[in-house]
């Protein structure tokens, strides 16, 4: 650790980090405008988007905002802050509105951001132009059916920031199994613990059968043995630039749509299959029930979402020493027929991601602990070198080691660095 460090972006290095930085306030608050107001940050998927008039509240770091499809389609994000006194326009989480109206004042606000009206105009006569009092718009992307905000005006567009994820949010969306992927439900809990304690964990294939053995003990065989990536050379971690890497635990499904069909379909699923031939054909079936687990990788894609398996993961800051989590169930978006599907791939959901589940209260149990932990000796660092001596690149160029090895967290400390010293 540089002994003389005197700005956040010191504080990291290539092999370890601080302490301070899961503890410090001040560098928290810069973390908040250099990087999430900076970066591209994840706000919905499209699916909860789906109609003119959708919206949906949420935040970009701390400052609350609305996202939308306007009448002609176009999506939206915009600060939830009414251009009169400052008071949020909507609490609902999400709904279907013809646009939005300040309870106090009652400004009244289109699905796209402009000012409509305004209750008794006289008093603005000569000192009031609505055209300049549109909500504070942030600049709004999509790739894949992920949508994504930022503050900032200017600067990379969506598709260079995602970069090489691209093609992993591509593999990602097929498990669709040829159809769209929707929304199915999602539920949301905090921590007692600093952002980037999550941001760490979901390429973080070392933690795994020591937090989750409970998760292990409790599924098939032919789930656990899925899941036995500890000693297979073949199950890689890649940084893919920009903060974002990918952890392989399954690599023979990392592309759902590579299968030789000597893969047998898991017994547990016999059911699914049965109801599922009475309309579908063989090869459409097999596709749809191959992809029940999600698929073999986890993607990191920095700063604020994950797309694990079968679920996205996005983490919301709320303090130096608390962050809330939100987990998204996915599944299939076709006809009447997948319906068996999308409640088993819930089922499976609630098992590890659930609030009664068997993971992410491990998960979580751990991440409090790193936060209570890095109280003690400030000056001690917090290691990130796992597998750096024997890290290599890929033949597309990716920094890639084992899948147990940190280097998703080297990739994200790195992206964190450029960024905190960018004043």
């Amino acid at each position: 650790m540089t002994e003389n460090a005197t700005v956040p972006a010191d504080f990291a290095e290539s092999d370890r980090v601080a302490a301070r930085l899961y503890t410090d306030p001040e560098i928290f608050e810069r973390e908040m405008t250099q990087i999430f107001e900076r970066s591209w940050v994840w706000v919905a998927h499209e699916s909860e988007l789906a109609q003119p008039g959708n919206f949906k509240s949420t935040y970009v770091g701390r400052q609350p905002v609305i996202v939308t499809r306007d009448r002609k389609g176009t999506l939206h994000t915009m600060l939830n802050r009414c251009r009169h006194r400052g008071a949020s326009l909507c609490e609902k989480p999400s709904g279907k509105a013809n646009g939005f109206t300040c309870p106090y004042h009652a400004w009244s606000y289109g699905l796209d951001g402009k000012l409509r009206g305004i209750p008794y105009p006289d008093g603005y006569e000569g000192v009031l132009e609505k055209g300049e009092l549109s909500l504070k718009k942030l600049r709004t992307e999509s790739y894949g059916g992920m949508v994504f905000a930022t503050f900032a005006e200017d600067g990379e567009s969506l598709e260079d920031f995602l970069g090489d994820a691209k093609l992993w949010i591509d593999r990602f969306m097929k498990q669709g199994g040829g159809y769209p992927i929707k929304v199915l439900g999602k539920h949301q809990f905090k921590f007692r613990g600093n952002w980037k304690i999550q941001l760490e964990n979901t390429t973080d294939g070392y933690h795994f059968p020591i937090v989750h053995r409970s998760w292990m003990a409790s599924v098939d065989a032919e789930t656990a043995d899925m899941m036995s990536f500890m000693t297979d050379p073949s199950a890689i971690t890649h940084a893919l630039g920009n903060g974002h890497s990918v952890m392989q635990m399954v690599p023979e499904h990392s592309d759902l749509d590579v299968d030789d069909g000597t893969e047998p379909l898991q017994a547990r699923f016999d059911h699914v299959v049965a109801e599922l031939s009475k309309t579908l054909d063989e090869a459409q079936v097999r596709k749809v029930v191959r992809a029940m687990h999600g698929t073999g990788f986890n993607l990191n894609l920095f700063p604020n979402v994950s797309m694990s398996a079968a679920f996205f993961r996005v983490l919301r800051p709320i303090s130096v020493n608390e962050t809330l989590i939100e987990h998204v169930a996915i599944g299939p978006d076709g006809p009447p027929e997948l319906d068996i599907v999308n409640r088993e791939r819930l089922r499976i959901h609630e098992h590890f991601q659930g609030p009664f589940g068997f993971g992410t209260p491990d998960d979580a149990e751990g991440w409090d602990r790193v936060q209570r932990g890095a109280h003690g000796g400030p000056d001690l660092p917090i290691l990130v070198n796992r597998g750096l001596a024997r890290e290599k690149a890929s033949p597309e160029g990716w920094p890639t080691s084992h899948v147990t090895d940190e280097t998703g967290m080297r990739a994200a400390y790195a992206q964190w660095k450029e960024m905190m010293g960018d004043d």
